[in-house]
């Protein structure tokens, strides 16, 4: 993992010091509330409908177990008791007082963490793949870049009130695990003919009021120049992105009104002025991060399998579900990556407590080298475990409300913290969320239905990714209810694209039942048991799934 150097220090402590004193002259009434929002907003403290809320950064979602253990201390002293993992690789804490929000900053300092540009229109938190640095289907592992990028954008002058806020996602396999598509700059590392490695890079996506995937307008960006094309595109961005209509300002509407070919031949005329600037990347500065990211040093290879595990798992069921579900292969023989799921059944999608994430952080270091991810699904992960200490971990986890053994089916549900916490939500999210969890609870119905991808958003800003949910959920207002439209078929792996409205809106009292059916009508028309729902939708349209919730396609 990155260790901060002396600069990162000083600047991060800098910047407690500075807000420390902002919220004082607000606490003071020196500020107005109005006065104090933006400055609140650069450090990513937000005023929701019942407290504040304050969101902190995990650089490309990845944290070691002293950074969990203090988040787990924030959230028992601070806070009531929890915090929420977010789809940015964040977590927020939904309840801090603004007067204890420095000292949590404090805190935060003192293990190499922060929130700064977690709001705001600037550079976001940069995400990537969280299997990152240990997937077996990995051609280069994007951390190193991802830092790169997080060391070039943090404050950079020139972009911290750019036209809307902007963020980037790299992946660094065949695999899209980032949804690197429906970002503003997405970037998937890999390799030429020679070796070399390189960017193809994509831009103009998003989600939220008018969703939109990315055009590519580079195939193959070479490594060196990586901070120099994303500042390109950056300037053509904030040179001509809109600030009369808020709703318009994202790259995306830029991209789509002015053209892909022609955004693209402003980047690279912008692009050709300063490739061979400062913002060239040597060969050694390169090298010298990556170095941070490699594997750990006691990760040796071990049996490609496991004897310890293989008798465990002919014994125990549960076991035999979670090694199917929540654990992928390694790069490295005998070992694996195992997530851990944040879905409980009936329970609050992306949620750990206090005790929780001391627990996760006490068995990443007896069974992960230190080392935790976070997921944009809202789950975490253990990189690197050995296939024998599979069973142990799993029974740890089970114990302690961890061992859902459901990660890529129905009940793996995204959901923002909808109308439950956020200002800006019409619909609650996480009622819904628990409801459709509870109605297909049983695993070997879970196992039946396959990978399944639901997604909720509490209002059109789409903080639950309903729009590339295989079946997606956003809530509205409608004369004072809530309601629900349901859109189908969307998907933000590789295969992009923007689910499609199947029809009017369903009561709060509907929503599930008119899941289920969807749900129903997919097992009753699809091929074949392999055949997945978005395999299906895809063949079938949507005539057949229409037709079931209104009679008539």
């Amino acid at each position: 993992m990155y260790r901060y150097d002396e600069f990162d220090q000083e600047f991060v402590t800098e910047r407690v010091a500075q807000f420390r004193g902002q919220v004082a002259r607000r606490l003071s009434g020196e500020l107005t509330e109005d006065q104090f929002r933006p400055l609140r907003l650069m450090n990513g403290v937000y005023l929701q409908l019942h407290a504040y809320m304050l969101r902190i950064a995990i650089p490309y979602g990845t944290l070691n177990a002293e950074q969990m253990r203090m988040l787990a201390f924030i959230a028992r002293k601070y806070d009531r008791g929890y915090g929420h993992f977010t789809t940015r690789q964040n977590l927020q804490f939904h309840w801090p007082a603004l007067k204890d929000v420095p000292d949590i900053l404090d805190h935060l300092s003192r293990v190499e963490m922060h929130s700064i540009q977690t709001s705001g229109n600037c550079i976001r938190n940069v995400t990537a793949d969280q299997f990152s640095g240990a997937a077996a289907d990995e051609i280069v592992d994007p951390r190193p870049y991802a830092e790169i990028l997080r060391q070039w954008s943090s404050l950079h002058p020139e972009f911290v009130f750019l036209p809307r806020k902007f963020k980037i996602a790299v992946t660094g396999a065949e695999r899209d695990r980032a949804a690197v598509q429906v970002h503003d700059i997405g970037l998937q590392a890999r390799r030429d003919a020679n070796g070399r490695v390189g960017f193809a890079v994509f831009v103009g996506g998003g989600l939220g009021r008018t969703p939109m995937i990315a055009h590519k307008i580079n195939d193959f960006l070479p490594e060196e120049h990586l901070l120099s094309y994303c500042e390109a595109i950056l300037r053509v961005y904030n040179l001509f992105g809109r600030r009369d209509n808020k709703f318009k300002a994202r790259i995306k509407i830029l991209v789509h009104e002015t053209g892909a070919e022609e955004i693209k031949r402003q980047v690279d005329a912008e692009w050709e002025r300063i490739r061979h600037s400062a913002l060239a990347l040597p060969d050694e500065e390169i090298r010298r991060i990556r170095d941070y990211f490699a594997l750990p040093a006691d990760l040796r290879p071990r049996p490609a399998e496991s004897i310890v595990l293989n008798r465990a798992r002919a014994g125990d069921a549960g076991l035999d579900a979670w090694v199917v579900q929540n654990v992928v292969p390694h790069k490295v023989s005998g070992h694996a990556i195992a997530t851990i799921s944040l879905k409980p059944i009936g329970g609050t999608p992306g949620d750990a407590t206090a005790e929780q994430l001391e627990l996760i952080a006490d068995l990443a270091e007896r069974y992960s080298h230190g080392e935790i991810r976070v997921s944009h699904e809202q789950n975490l992960v253990l990189p690197h475990v050995a296939l024998d200490d599979l069973p142990a971990l799993y029974e740890a986890l089970e114990r302690n409300g961890l061992g859902t053994a459901n990660a890529g089916l129905v009940t793996d549900i995204i959901a923002c913290p909808g109308l439950d916490y956020c200002a800006l939500a019409n619909a609650r999210s996480i009622p819904i969320a628990q409801r459709i969890s509870e109605r297909f609870g049983d695993h070997a119905r879970q196992a039946e239905i396959g990978e399944l991808k639901i997604k909720i958003s509490g209002c059109i800003n789409a903080c639950g990714h309903h729009h590339v949910g295989h079946i997606g959920i956003l809530g509205v207002e409608k004369k004072g209810e809530e309601f629900y439209q349901i859109t189908l078929g969307g998907s933000g792996d590789e295969n992009t694209s923007i689910g499609e409205i199947i029809g009017k809106g369903f009561s709060s009292d509907e929503v599930v039942d008119a899941i289920e059916t969807l749900v129903d009508t997919y097992l009753a028309r699809r091929d074949t048991p392999d055949e997945d729902f978005l395999a299906a939708y895809r063949r079938l349209g949507q005539a057949p799934f229409k037709e079931a919730l209104y009679g008539t396609a």
